[in-house]
């Protein structure tokens, strides 16, 4: 988790989407309500997924390439964790809220 110069974690940041680049999602926690439909836009030359991590998680984008998007709607609250199953270190999260 990254942290501010103050050395407190990051807070979660809010909106609709996430940004592929440089082998990272940024932001790495986003924050959203139910019914939110997040896209994710690829920004990398490389292809990326959107994954869920674990078994039986939502996201299950097909590989994107430079500047093809995957959108969801979250429906649910919960914690939704997720990778690039192409590049496993690149992790995030979405905090769906009521």
């Amino acid at each position: 988790m990254s942290t501010s110069s103050t050395g407190a974690a990051a807070a979660p940041m809010t909106g609709n989407a996430v940004a592929i680049k440089n082998f990272a999602f940024s932001p790495a926690t986003l924050q959203v309500k139910a019914g939110t439909t997040v896209t994710w836009t690829n920004q990398d030359t490389d292809a990326h997924t959107v994954t869920s991590a674990g078994t039986g998680g939502p996201l299950h984008s097909a590989a994107l390439a430079t500047h093809a998007t995957y959108s969801y709607t979250f429906t649910k609250p919960g914690t939704y964790a997720y990778i690039c199953t192409i590049h496993p270190f690149m992790t995030a999260t979405v905090e769906v809220t009521r």
